[in-house]
């Protein structure tokens, strides 16, 4: 099996529209149904965004199944390290080195908030926190994620 261009793939799902993160083509992005997400910041190191709870990532009871979080938390995380690139540098594939979710509330829909923050960059490498707030703005997970840039090979 081929490795898919990155190059090919970012540009499918790449969006000049600067309320949304993603348009439609990304495999993760559209199961969570990000193309529908709304930015409603970004910054330098920073990103929030209003986000929705899609039915295929609910549990019985109607939130989000903790499985699914780690999704969201790696999926943002991957934006969150090229915030404040330029769109001419190369694109690399990125691997999640060690990922972390701290539960507090459950994450009830329609709609919740998810704040990001680049907390540390080097070279290759970066850590990304995630917060996953209600409508009411209450912290109901907590979200860490250090990913490594890959070699050109």
């Amino acid at each position: 099996m081929t490795e898919p261009s990155l190059a090919e793939m970012s540009h499918i799902w790449r969006t000049d529209d600067p309320k949304r993160l993603v348009r439609r083509g990304h495999p993760v992005g559209d199961f969570l149904g990000a193309p529908e997400w709304e930015v409603m910041e970004r910054g330098e190191r920073t990103l929030r965004l209003r986000a929705h709870l899609p039915e295929q990532v609910k549990n019985p009871r109607g939130d989000l199944f903790g499985g699914f979080t780690p999704t969201y938390v790696d999926f943002v995380a991957l934006h969150l390290f090229h915030l404040g690139g330029s769109e001419a540098e190369p694109r690399r594939w990125l691997n999640t080195a060690s990922l972390q979710v701290d539960y507090f509330a459950p994450i009830r829909g329609p709609h919740f908030e998810i704040s990001g923050e680049l907390l540390q960059k080097r070279e290759r490498s970066a850590c990304v926190q995630l917060r996953f707030l209600s409508t009411a703005g209450e912290l109901c997970a907590l979200g860490q994620v250090t990913l490594i840039e890959q070699r050109s090979s």
